[in-house]
């Protein structure tokens, strides 16, 4: 390739980059009182929101529909024109609809509007300014702006389906953060894939309870030892110590076993609870596998007792099934 062809090229692909960038800064000052009102109507809706839209504002309103469902708020996508045949049925009175138009001209969304009035679910519209036909007949307009087009001719979506897109991203993440959703929530949604392995929590991989070798702190070492070692017995290198409540009171390793047999062999005929670590590291069964194997890391152990709100032992988790698992890649 020549270079000053090649020069061109790069020069005019940040030139697109820096009028999409002007065009979501542009849209910061413009969230007033009617985006905090959108908010609040999405955030309460009971129902459905119908997010719809045609051509590449209907590919937006597709993808803005797939985060609001991803974070907490139910959503489906309803393309404008097919609307009009029998998928407004998808629209209820306790739900709301999102309309996306740059224009706020597009006769398939606005042939809508009267059918979903008359159903009486509120319209939000995502357009360009508040004076279009659909702004005029929205319950709460957001608009973006007119916008100048990165497009050689000024013609092809580029910056309008960007500014319609952040602004989507903005109702949906703030609605979001007004219902606290969490980690965990976000986990159940997504099951799959890379993203799915993060967002498994240790209950779903621990090993249970009945797995671990669980002793009283008033049984032997050796006898405790015996007892680790017994056929059948998963394999492990920590006897977990608890009470008859079945409280985590402490924790051997093998690792406590070597430094302290060298110091005193006789260490082996005492309870274990003279030579156990009392306060061991723990992890929750409704924590991230990803959070806890941090810790793991950090703290160069093996395996972490699971314990309940109660202290209670439900599982353990041993440091090779969080890599088998995948979430440690």
């Amino acid at each position: 390739m020549d270079t000053q062809e090649a020069d061109a090229d790069i020069a005019y692909g940040r030139q697109v980059l820096e009028i999409e960038t002007t065009a979501i800064r542009g849209i910061v000052p413009l969230l007033d009182a009617r985006f905090a009102r959108a908010v609040e109507m999405l955030h309460g809706c009971r129902g459905q929101v119908v997010v719809t839209g045609v051509g590449k504002s209907g590919l937006i309103a597709q993808k803005v529909s797939a985060t609001l469902a991803s974070t907490g708020t139910s959503s489906i996508f309803v393309h404008a024109a097919e609307a009009m045949h029998g998928d407004l049925g998808r629209v209820r009175k306790d739900g709301i609809v999102v309309a996306m138009s740059y224009s706020g001209k597009t006769d398939e969304v606005l042939r809508m509007v009267p059918a979903v009035k008359k159903i009486g679910a509120p319209i939000v519209a995502i357009t360009s300014t508040g004076d279009s036909p659909l702004a005029k007949a929205a319950d709460v307009t957001l608009a973006v702006g007119e916008l100048a087009e990165a497009c050689p001719i000024g013609l092809a979506p580029t910056s309008s389906t960007t500014a319609m897109l952040a602004m989507g991203d903005a109702l949906a993440m703030t609605v979001a953060h007004r219902k606290q959703f969490t980690r965990e929530e976000f986990a159940v949604f997504h099951p799959g894939g890379n993203l799915g392995r993060r967002l498994v929590t240790v209950a779903e991989v621990m090993r249970a309870a009945s797995q671990a070798v669980a002793v009283r702190p008033s049984a032997v070492v050796a006898d405790a030892l015996r007892e680790m070692s017994r056929p059948g017995r998963t394999r492990t290198g920590t006897i977990i110590v608890t009470d008859e409540g079945g409280r985590l009171t402490g924790v051997f390793t093998d690792g406590d076993l070597r430094r302290r047999v060298v110091v005193d062999p006789r260490m082996l005929d005492g309870p274990i609870s003279a030579v156990m670590t009392p306060t061991p590291k723990t992890a929750r069964a409704t924590e991230l596998l990803a959070d806890v194997y941090k810790r793991i890391k950090e703290q160069k152990i093996n395996e972490l007792p699971v314990i309940d709100e109660s202290g209670r032992l439900v599982g353990l988790l041993h440091v090779q099934d969080v890599v088998e698992w995948g979430v440690a890649f």
